[in-house]
C-alpha cells in the first residue's frame, strides 16, 4: 500500500472540524433544519448569522456527514437529526458546549500534562461549573440510553447501582423490565437527585436510595445484577480493589456485574475514543483511564470472572462479569 498524508493531516487539523460543529450547534444551524430542507440564504436568515459564515459552517458539516447537501439546499442526516436538532431524546448541544468551553481551553495547557505527568485541575467560577455539569450529565444521558440498548435486563430482578454518577443507567434498565427493582448506593450528595430521576420515570417504588464513600462502603446483600458506571476512573488502584471486592460481598453466585468506563486495550488497533479520554480525563482534573488487563487482574482478586468487553457507540465500554 503506497503512504499518503491523508491520515496525518486528517488528526492534525480534527480540531478545525471540532471548532466548526461547536460553532454550527451553537448558533442553531442544526435546529433550523429540523423542520426540512433550507438553502443557505434561507439557513442564514434562521440562525441570524452572514451567508459567507453559514455557507462554511453547512458545507464543513456536510463534508463531516452531519449534513446532506442536494442542488444546494442542506438537509440533516439520520444521526444530526436525531442527537443535534432538538427533536430526540436526548440533544447533545450541552455536551458541545462543553467540550467547546470548558475541554478545548483546557486542552491548550496538555503538553504540560504530558511533559511532567501532573494532573490537570479546572479553574471554573459558578456559571462555569454549572455547564460542566450541563454537558457532563448530557453525555451520561447518552451513555445510559446506549447502555440500555445493548444489554437485556429481563433475567434480573434485584440490581445494586453502587458509587455512580446518575440514576439513568439503572432507570433505562428497570424501564426495560418491569420486575426489576433497585437499590442505589451513592456517595453522600446523591440522594436528591436519583429520587427526583425515579420519580420522574414512575420508578419511585422500585428503588432503595443509601448514601456511604464509595471507596470504603461495603453494601452486603445478594443482588444478581451489580452495576458501577463511570466508578473505577475515579480512585486509585487499592481503592478500587476495595470497590470490587465490595460489590463481589453484594452479589450472589452467579451475579452479572456491569462495569463501564473508558479503558486501554490490547487489541491491535486501540479504541480511539478511550484513548482520547485518557487524555481527556488526566488533564481535566487528573482522573485515570486504566488498562483492561489490570482492570481484569482486579477481578480475578475480588471474586468476578471477566466474561466479554462490550462497546457502546460514542459511549464507553461494559467490561461484564461473573460472580463466582
Amino acid at each position: 500500500m503506497t503512504a499518503t498524508p491523508d491520515r496525518i493531516v486528517d488528526i492534525a487539523i480534527g480540531f478545525m472540524g471540532a471548532k466548526q460543529l461547536a460553532a454550527a450547534s451553537r448558533i442553531g444551524l442544526f435546529g433550523a433544519l429540523a423542520d426540512g430542507a433550507k438553502t443557505v440564504a434561507e439557513l442564514a436568515a434562521a440562525t441570524a448569522h452572514a451567508e459567507r459564515q453559514v455557507r462554511t459552517l453547512a458545507d464543513a458539516m456536510n463534508a463531516l456527514g452531519l449534513l446532506e447537501r442536494t442542488a444546494g439546499t442542506y438537509t440533516l442526516a439520520p444521526d444530526a437529526a436525531k442527537y443535534l436538532a432538538g427533536t430526540g431524546e436526548i440533544t447533545l448541544t450541552p455536551f458541545i458546549a462543553f467540550l467547546n468551553d470548558i475541554s478545548y481551553p483546557q486542552w491548550l495547557g496538555y503538553d504540560k500534562t504530558v511533559d511532567t505527568d501532573a494532573a490537570g485541575t479546572l479553574d471554573l467560577d459558578e456559571a462555569g461549573w454549572a455547564d460542566f455539569m450541563a454537558g457532563v450529565m448530557t453525555y451520561n444521558a447518552l451513555h445510559a440510553e446506549q447502555f440500555a440498548e445493548a444489554f437485556d435486563f429481563s433475567g434480573y430482578r434485584n440490581s445494586l447501582d453502587f458509587g455512580g454518577l446518575a440514576a439513568g443507567f439503572s432507570i433505562a434498565a428497570m424501564q426495560g423490565n418491569p420486575e426489576l427493582t433497585t437499590r442505589f448506593v451513592y456517595a453522600p450528595g446523591f440522594a436528591n437527585s436519583i429520587a427526583d430521576a425515579a420519580a420522574a420515570a414512575g420508578l419511585a417504588d422500585r428503588v432503595a436510595i443509601e448514601e456511604g464513600a464509595t471507596e470504603s462502603t461495603a453494601p452486603g446483600g445478594a443482588h444478581d445484577l451489580v452495576l458501577l458506571t463511570h466508578v473505577l476512573h475515579r480512585f486509585d488502584p487499592a481503592q478500587n480493589r476495595a470497590i470490587l471486592a465490595a460489590a463481589r460481598d453484594a452479589a450472589a453466585p452467579g451475579a452479572t456485574l456491569m462495569l463501564l468506563d473508558f479503558f486501554l486495550d490490547q487489541d491491535g488497533t486501540q479504541r480511539a475514543i478511550d484513548a482520547l479520554h485518557a487524555g481527556e480525563y488526566f488533564n481535566i482534573d487528573g482522573t485515570v483511564v486504566y488498562p483492561v488487563e489490570e482492570v481484569e487482574a482486579w477481578l480475578t482478586e475480588a471474586g468476578w470472572k471477566s466474561d466479554r468487553l462490550v462497546a457502546l457507540p460514542g459511549s464507553p465500554r461494559v467490561l461484564v462479569a461473573t460472580a463466582v
